[in-house]
């Protein structure tokens, strides 16, 4: 039995540092990843495709982005799509769930389960679905716990599915809401036990997973952090999964982090690695950037040219915190070709960033901004 996990699609979600163009965007490939996911099983020819919660991201989205992943699936006739409450979406009495139905928006090959009971899901190879349902956002209780005495066929293939965070597995501590036992599996004798809720992939033992998010939706440190899909094969109820990891992501979201920034080939250092993130298509990545130092005039302006202009234009989107400070002297006063009065308010703020202070630090700032504006006006001009 070969069959797709995935979860925590998170359609219709908001991401506040975004512009409308960005957020937009970025919706957008989370509605579209439905379709790589379709692709992806005709591809490794798996017939199931089995969604551990969290299709939306509220219980309560517009009517089009209510409809959006529905239509993606069915496209994929050809393919069963099973599907339970996350946390976000939990099935209240006026929730997601209850919409869909209303609005008879469910395709006939999309199952939507919200009762906690076997469900045949592929009789070639006696497969039963054991969902574990959210009825509201929290729980104190494990709802995987009826899985251990739910009666299937002799021989059954059992499949856990659900959403929540497994007992012990993050702190050492028990979770406070919506537990799933570490065990789970072994006590309910599951060939394999599909998991949502965390957005990375991550394996908690032989027959248990994360998924993970299909469409990254924030900045990590490193190369963990979402954009796949999982492949699970499994050949009989006692036979170990084998499980690989397929990317169905568009975006590539980095943070990098303690970027100090003293001289020109520190900033065309810093450009070239972000661009290095995807060398073939930098319009995937999503960089943050933490940045500090102190640059002369000519490198704070080489900075606002190659990372403010050029880096920004050519990546999705350039998330940047902190600055380099002005490291000007006595000596850059007399490259401003200004009038006397502007070369006066230049030296005095000079003056008060040498003397430090809050002061110190503001009259940086407009010093800052004072040289970058006469170099614009001075680059207009000629």
């Amino acid at each position: 039995m070969k069959f797709i996990h995935t979860s925590d699609w998170q359609i219709g979600k908001t991401f506040s540092f975004a512009d409308d163009d960005t957020l937009g965007a970025l919706q957008a490939a989370r509605v579209d990843v439905v379709r790589n996911i379709g692709a992806l099983a005709r591809q490794e020819g798996a017939t199931c495709v089995l969604v551990a919660g969290d299709i939306y991201e509220h219980e309560t989205p517009e009517r089009r982005t209510l409809h959006q992943p529905m239509e993606r699936m069915r496209q994929f006739p050809d393919v069963q799509w099973h599907l339970i409450p996350g946390n976000h979406d939990a099935d209240s009495p006026e929730g997601v769930w209850a919409r869909l139905r209303r609005e008879d928006a469910v395709p006939d090959n999309v199952h939507l389960h919200t009762c906690p009971q076997a469900v045949q899901i592929d009789k070639a190879h006696n497969t039963w679905l054991l969902p574990a349902v959210l009825k509201r956002r929290h729980t104190l209780s494990d709802l995987t716990d009826y899985m251990n005495d739910e009666v299937t066929p002799p021989d059954a293939l059992r499949i856990g599915l659900a959403h929540g965070s497994v007992v012990g597995f993050s702190n050492g501590q028990e979770a406070e809401h919506n537990p799933i036992a570490l065990d789970r599996a072994k006590q309910a004798g599951l060939a394999y036990l599909g998991l949502g809720d965390w957005h990375g992939f991550c394996q908690i033992d032989a027959r248990t997973c994360y998924s993970g998010t299909p469409e990254t939706d924030r900045f990590v440190t490193g190369g963990a952090g979402g954009g796949e899909t999982l492949v699970v094969t499994v050949d009989g109820p006692c036979a170990q999964p084998v499980i690989s990891r397929h990317r169905t992501g568009k975006y590539i979201w980095r943070k990098l982090e303690d970027i100090v920034l003293t001289n020109g080939e520190d900033i065309e250092a810093l450009e070239a690695r972000v661009r290095g993130i995807n060398p073939d298509n930098p319009s995937v990545v999503m960089a943050w950037l933490e940045v500090s130092g102190l640059l002369g005039v000519d490198d704070l302006r080489k900075y606002e040219s190659v990372i403010h202009t050029r880096l920004q234009s050519a990546v999705a989107c350039l998330r940047i915190t902190g600055a380099p400070q002005l490291a000007a002297g006595a000596q850059d006063l007399e490259r401003l070709d200004a009038s006397a009065t502007v070369k006066v308010a230049a030296q005095e703020l000079l003056q008060m960033v040498e003397r430090g202070g809050e002061e110190g630090a503001v009259a940086r700032e407009a010093l800052q901004r004072l040289f970058l504006f006469w170099h614009e006006v001075e680059g207009a001009a000629a």
